[in-house]
């Protein structure tokens, strides 16, 4: 398993003599690839912090050019796995890993199956279709055990910040929740750094 095997690109640490502080992993939404704009931006922004950052596309991404999952998800969940297991072999400290929306989800389902990161990071959770609220996705969240960071819009139509507290609440680890003020599902801000906000709270969790 290597970088290739993931459709991986590394975003390289600014040069520091004792080597990368951890690793960082970041995937795509359904419908996305590992070259979406918050990915590109999120992952210099840790590099900026002196990770190795990755960002990657999911099994369903690298089969198919085009178009959402179709049920992929345990083949997603268990590239996400191999994934988490060839940076943690790497050596290079803490694994954090995470993605936008529905690489967020398939990335907390591994979490809470023990086979995840040390920290997870989780931008814009899918907690439920819109519209419907009663078909939230929290079954696996009591599960998660490791220091979890939600960055969420105020305005996203699949959880409204109320929607994300409860839903926090139910993590076993310790959460952090990065607000959005008036973003949507894309994390769109005019105001915000997002990258900057959502990075600094989950390097303040490994710190």
């Amino acid at each position: 398993m290597g970088l290739e095997d993931l459709a991986g690109v590394a975003h390289e640490p600014e040069v520091d003599p004792t080597g990368p502080k951890g690793v960082v992993l970041l995937t795509h939404g359904a419908g996305g690839n590992r070259d979406s704009p918050l990915l590109i931006r999120l992952c210099d922004e840790w590099a900026r912090h002196g990770f190795l950052a990755v960002r990657y596309n999911l099994p369903y991404r690298r089969r198919r050019p085009k178009g959402p999952p179709s049920g992929s998800a345990k083949a997603d969940q268990d590239g996400i796995a191999e994934a988490i297991a060839w940076a943690r072999s790497l050596g290079h400290g803490p694994v954090v890993a995470g993605g936008h929306s529905y690489g967020g989800r398939m990335t907390s389902m591994v979490t809470a199956s023990q086979n995840g990161p040390d920290v997870l990071t989780l931008f814009s959770y899918p907690l439920h279709p819109p519209g419907k609220p009663e078909r939230a996705r929290t079954e696996h969240l009591p599960q998660i055990t490791v220091p979890t960071v939600f960055t969420h819009g105020t305005a996203d139509p699949f959880g409204g910040i109320e929607e994300i507290r409860a839903a926090a609440d139910l993590v076993a680890g310790p959460v952090t929740i990065v607000e959005i003020t008036g973003a949507r599902h894309d994390l769109g801000s005019k105001t915000l750094d997002v990258p900057a906000l959502a990075v600094s709270a989950a390097a303040i969790v490994i710190a």
